[in-house]
């Protein structure tokens, strides 16, 4: 009984020892943190007022470092395979819904056209404006394209009723805006939002003013200015482009060229002049080269202003009377477009395949070689041939369906995809 009593007592004194020595550890570390904080807070106080004030803005750098770096993890965030990824599925949807609404709006309901040409550019001309300022790309928006898209706008919306303002933005859809297309390779890539909307400048206003003239039912309550104009007179026709055109090149040379000379001279901004300039490779380019720097600005000028008017006489003598030659002619366009983006798509992962295929090739030739030099015996799993490669490669620059491109690698993460901004200038 003794026995039993004295293990009793001594596991009870066992236990609450180990308790109260853990309870006064934890008090004890309680205490010591709280003497910290005290003896902080009485630095702090007895801190003079530059020592104040220093302490101050260090934790004021310091806040902003941790600001500054949580804005480049969002930007990387807002970089990365995933957010890319959706951003490229947005603009696939708009595009493709873009192209079904405007033939649905074409054979069902054309008087809605005008309609749609404005709420789309009212969405993609700024968005437009502000990747390119975000780039440094937006001496671009200075160009012809803009700026007749707006002249249109405000005909449209504005001055429906102006004969003169319905010649010269017919004529120049027609003509500068709609051969952009051709010259300067404009592709039907859904994915990309850039050449969508390049697509959309050059395209949407011919097709919109194709609209007015030969498809819209009752046209003349809508726009007044076409009971004046039963056919074009070429010569007040092409007076009137000519005329808007000079205008623009004139504010284009004033505002970019002249007062702006500096910026674009040191390459902080780049314009239409500029990049042609610089290409080497390009008709244009090595023709600017060729002519001396005194007069190239002059002659390119020049250059345009016969470029727009050779543009505009198929619109006046044809298409303005033709409605089959109008629809043709928007058909030949589109389909160039087509031809263009179906290229990009086969070339870019064309090359993108020939890289990972080399990159497999020297792979295994370094297992190979590693597996000869060496005096163990090694066993390697058989791979493709050299010649079945080659072959591989080969059949990858050939077109292909559209169910070989993987959906997994987002286009905009391989930097050949990014060559081409030339053709969304």
């Amino acid at each position: 009984m003794w026995h039993s009593t004295l293990v009793f007592a001594d596991t009870f004194e066992t236990y609450f020892d180990s308790r109260v020595d853990l309870l006064q550890r934890k008090l004890q570390k309680h205490s010591d943190r709280l003497k910290m904080k005290a003896e902080e807070t009485f630095k702090i106080k007895e801190l003079s007022g530059d020592a104040l004030a220093e302490n101050l803005e260090r934790e004021i750098k310091n806040l902003k470092l941790k600001v500054s770096t949580r804005m480049a993890t969002l930007s990387a965030s807002w970089q990365s395979a995933k957010v890319v990824r959706t951003r490229e599925k947005v603009s696939f949807f708009f595009g493709v819904m873009s192209l079904l609404l405007s033939a649905l709006l074409f054979g069902i309901a054309p008087h809605w056209v005008h309609v749609a040409y404005s709420v789309q550019g009212l969405y993609l001309l700024p968005l437009r404006a502000y990747r390119y300022k975000k780039r440094a790309w937006h001496y671009f928006l200075f160009d012809l394209c803009y700026y007749v898209t707006i002249l249109n706008f405000v005909y449209i919306w504005l001055f429906p009723s102006s004969p003169a303002l319905f010649v010269a933005c017919y004529c120049l859809s027609h003509g500068a805006l709609a051969s952009a297309v051709i010259t300067w390779r404009n592709s039907l890539v859904f994915h990309d939002q850039d050449k969508v909307t390049s697509l959309f400048i050059h395209i949407y206003p011919p097709f919109t003013f194709t609209v007015i003239r030969h498809f819209y039912p009752n046209a003349e309550a809508r726009f007044p200015a076409l009971r004046e104009l039963e056919y074009l007179h070429p010569l007040r026709a092409l007076l009137l482009s000519a005329g808007i055109y000079v205008v623009w090149q004139f504010l284009y040379w004033k505002f970019v060229l002249v007062d702006r000379r500096a910026k674009i001279q040191s390459g902080q901004r780049t314009t239409s002049f500029s990049w042609l300039l610089n290409d080497k490779q390009g008709m244009i380019g090595r023709s600017l080269a060729s002519i001396p720097p005194a007069y190239r600005e002059l002659t390119f000028m020049g250059g345009q202003l016969i470029y727009a008017i050779l543009t505009e006489l198929p619109a006046i003598f044809v298409f303005y009377r033709s409605s089959f030659w109008s629809a043709a002619f928007l058909i030949f366009i589109f389909a160039v477009s087509v031809w263009n983006g179906g290229g990009f798509y086969i070339e870019v992962f064309g090359r993108k395949f020939e890289r990972e295929l080399e990159a497999l090739r020297r792979e295994l030739a370094e297992s190979t070689a590693r597996s000869s030099g060496s005096s163990t015996p090694t066993t390697i799993c058989s791979g493709p041939s050299e010649t079945d490669l080659t072959a591989m490669v080969s059949a990858s620059k050939q077109p292909g369906p559209a169910s070989d491109i993987s959906e997994d690698s987002p286009t905009s993460l391989d930097p050949t995809l990014n060559l081409d901004f030339k053709k969304d200038s």
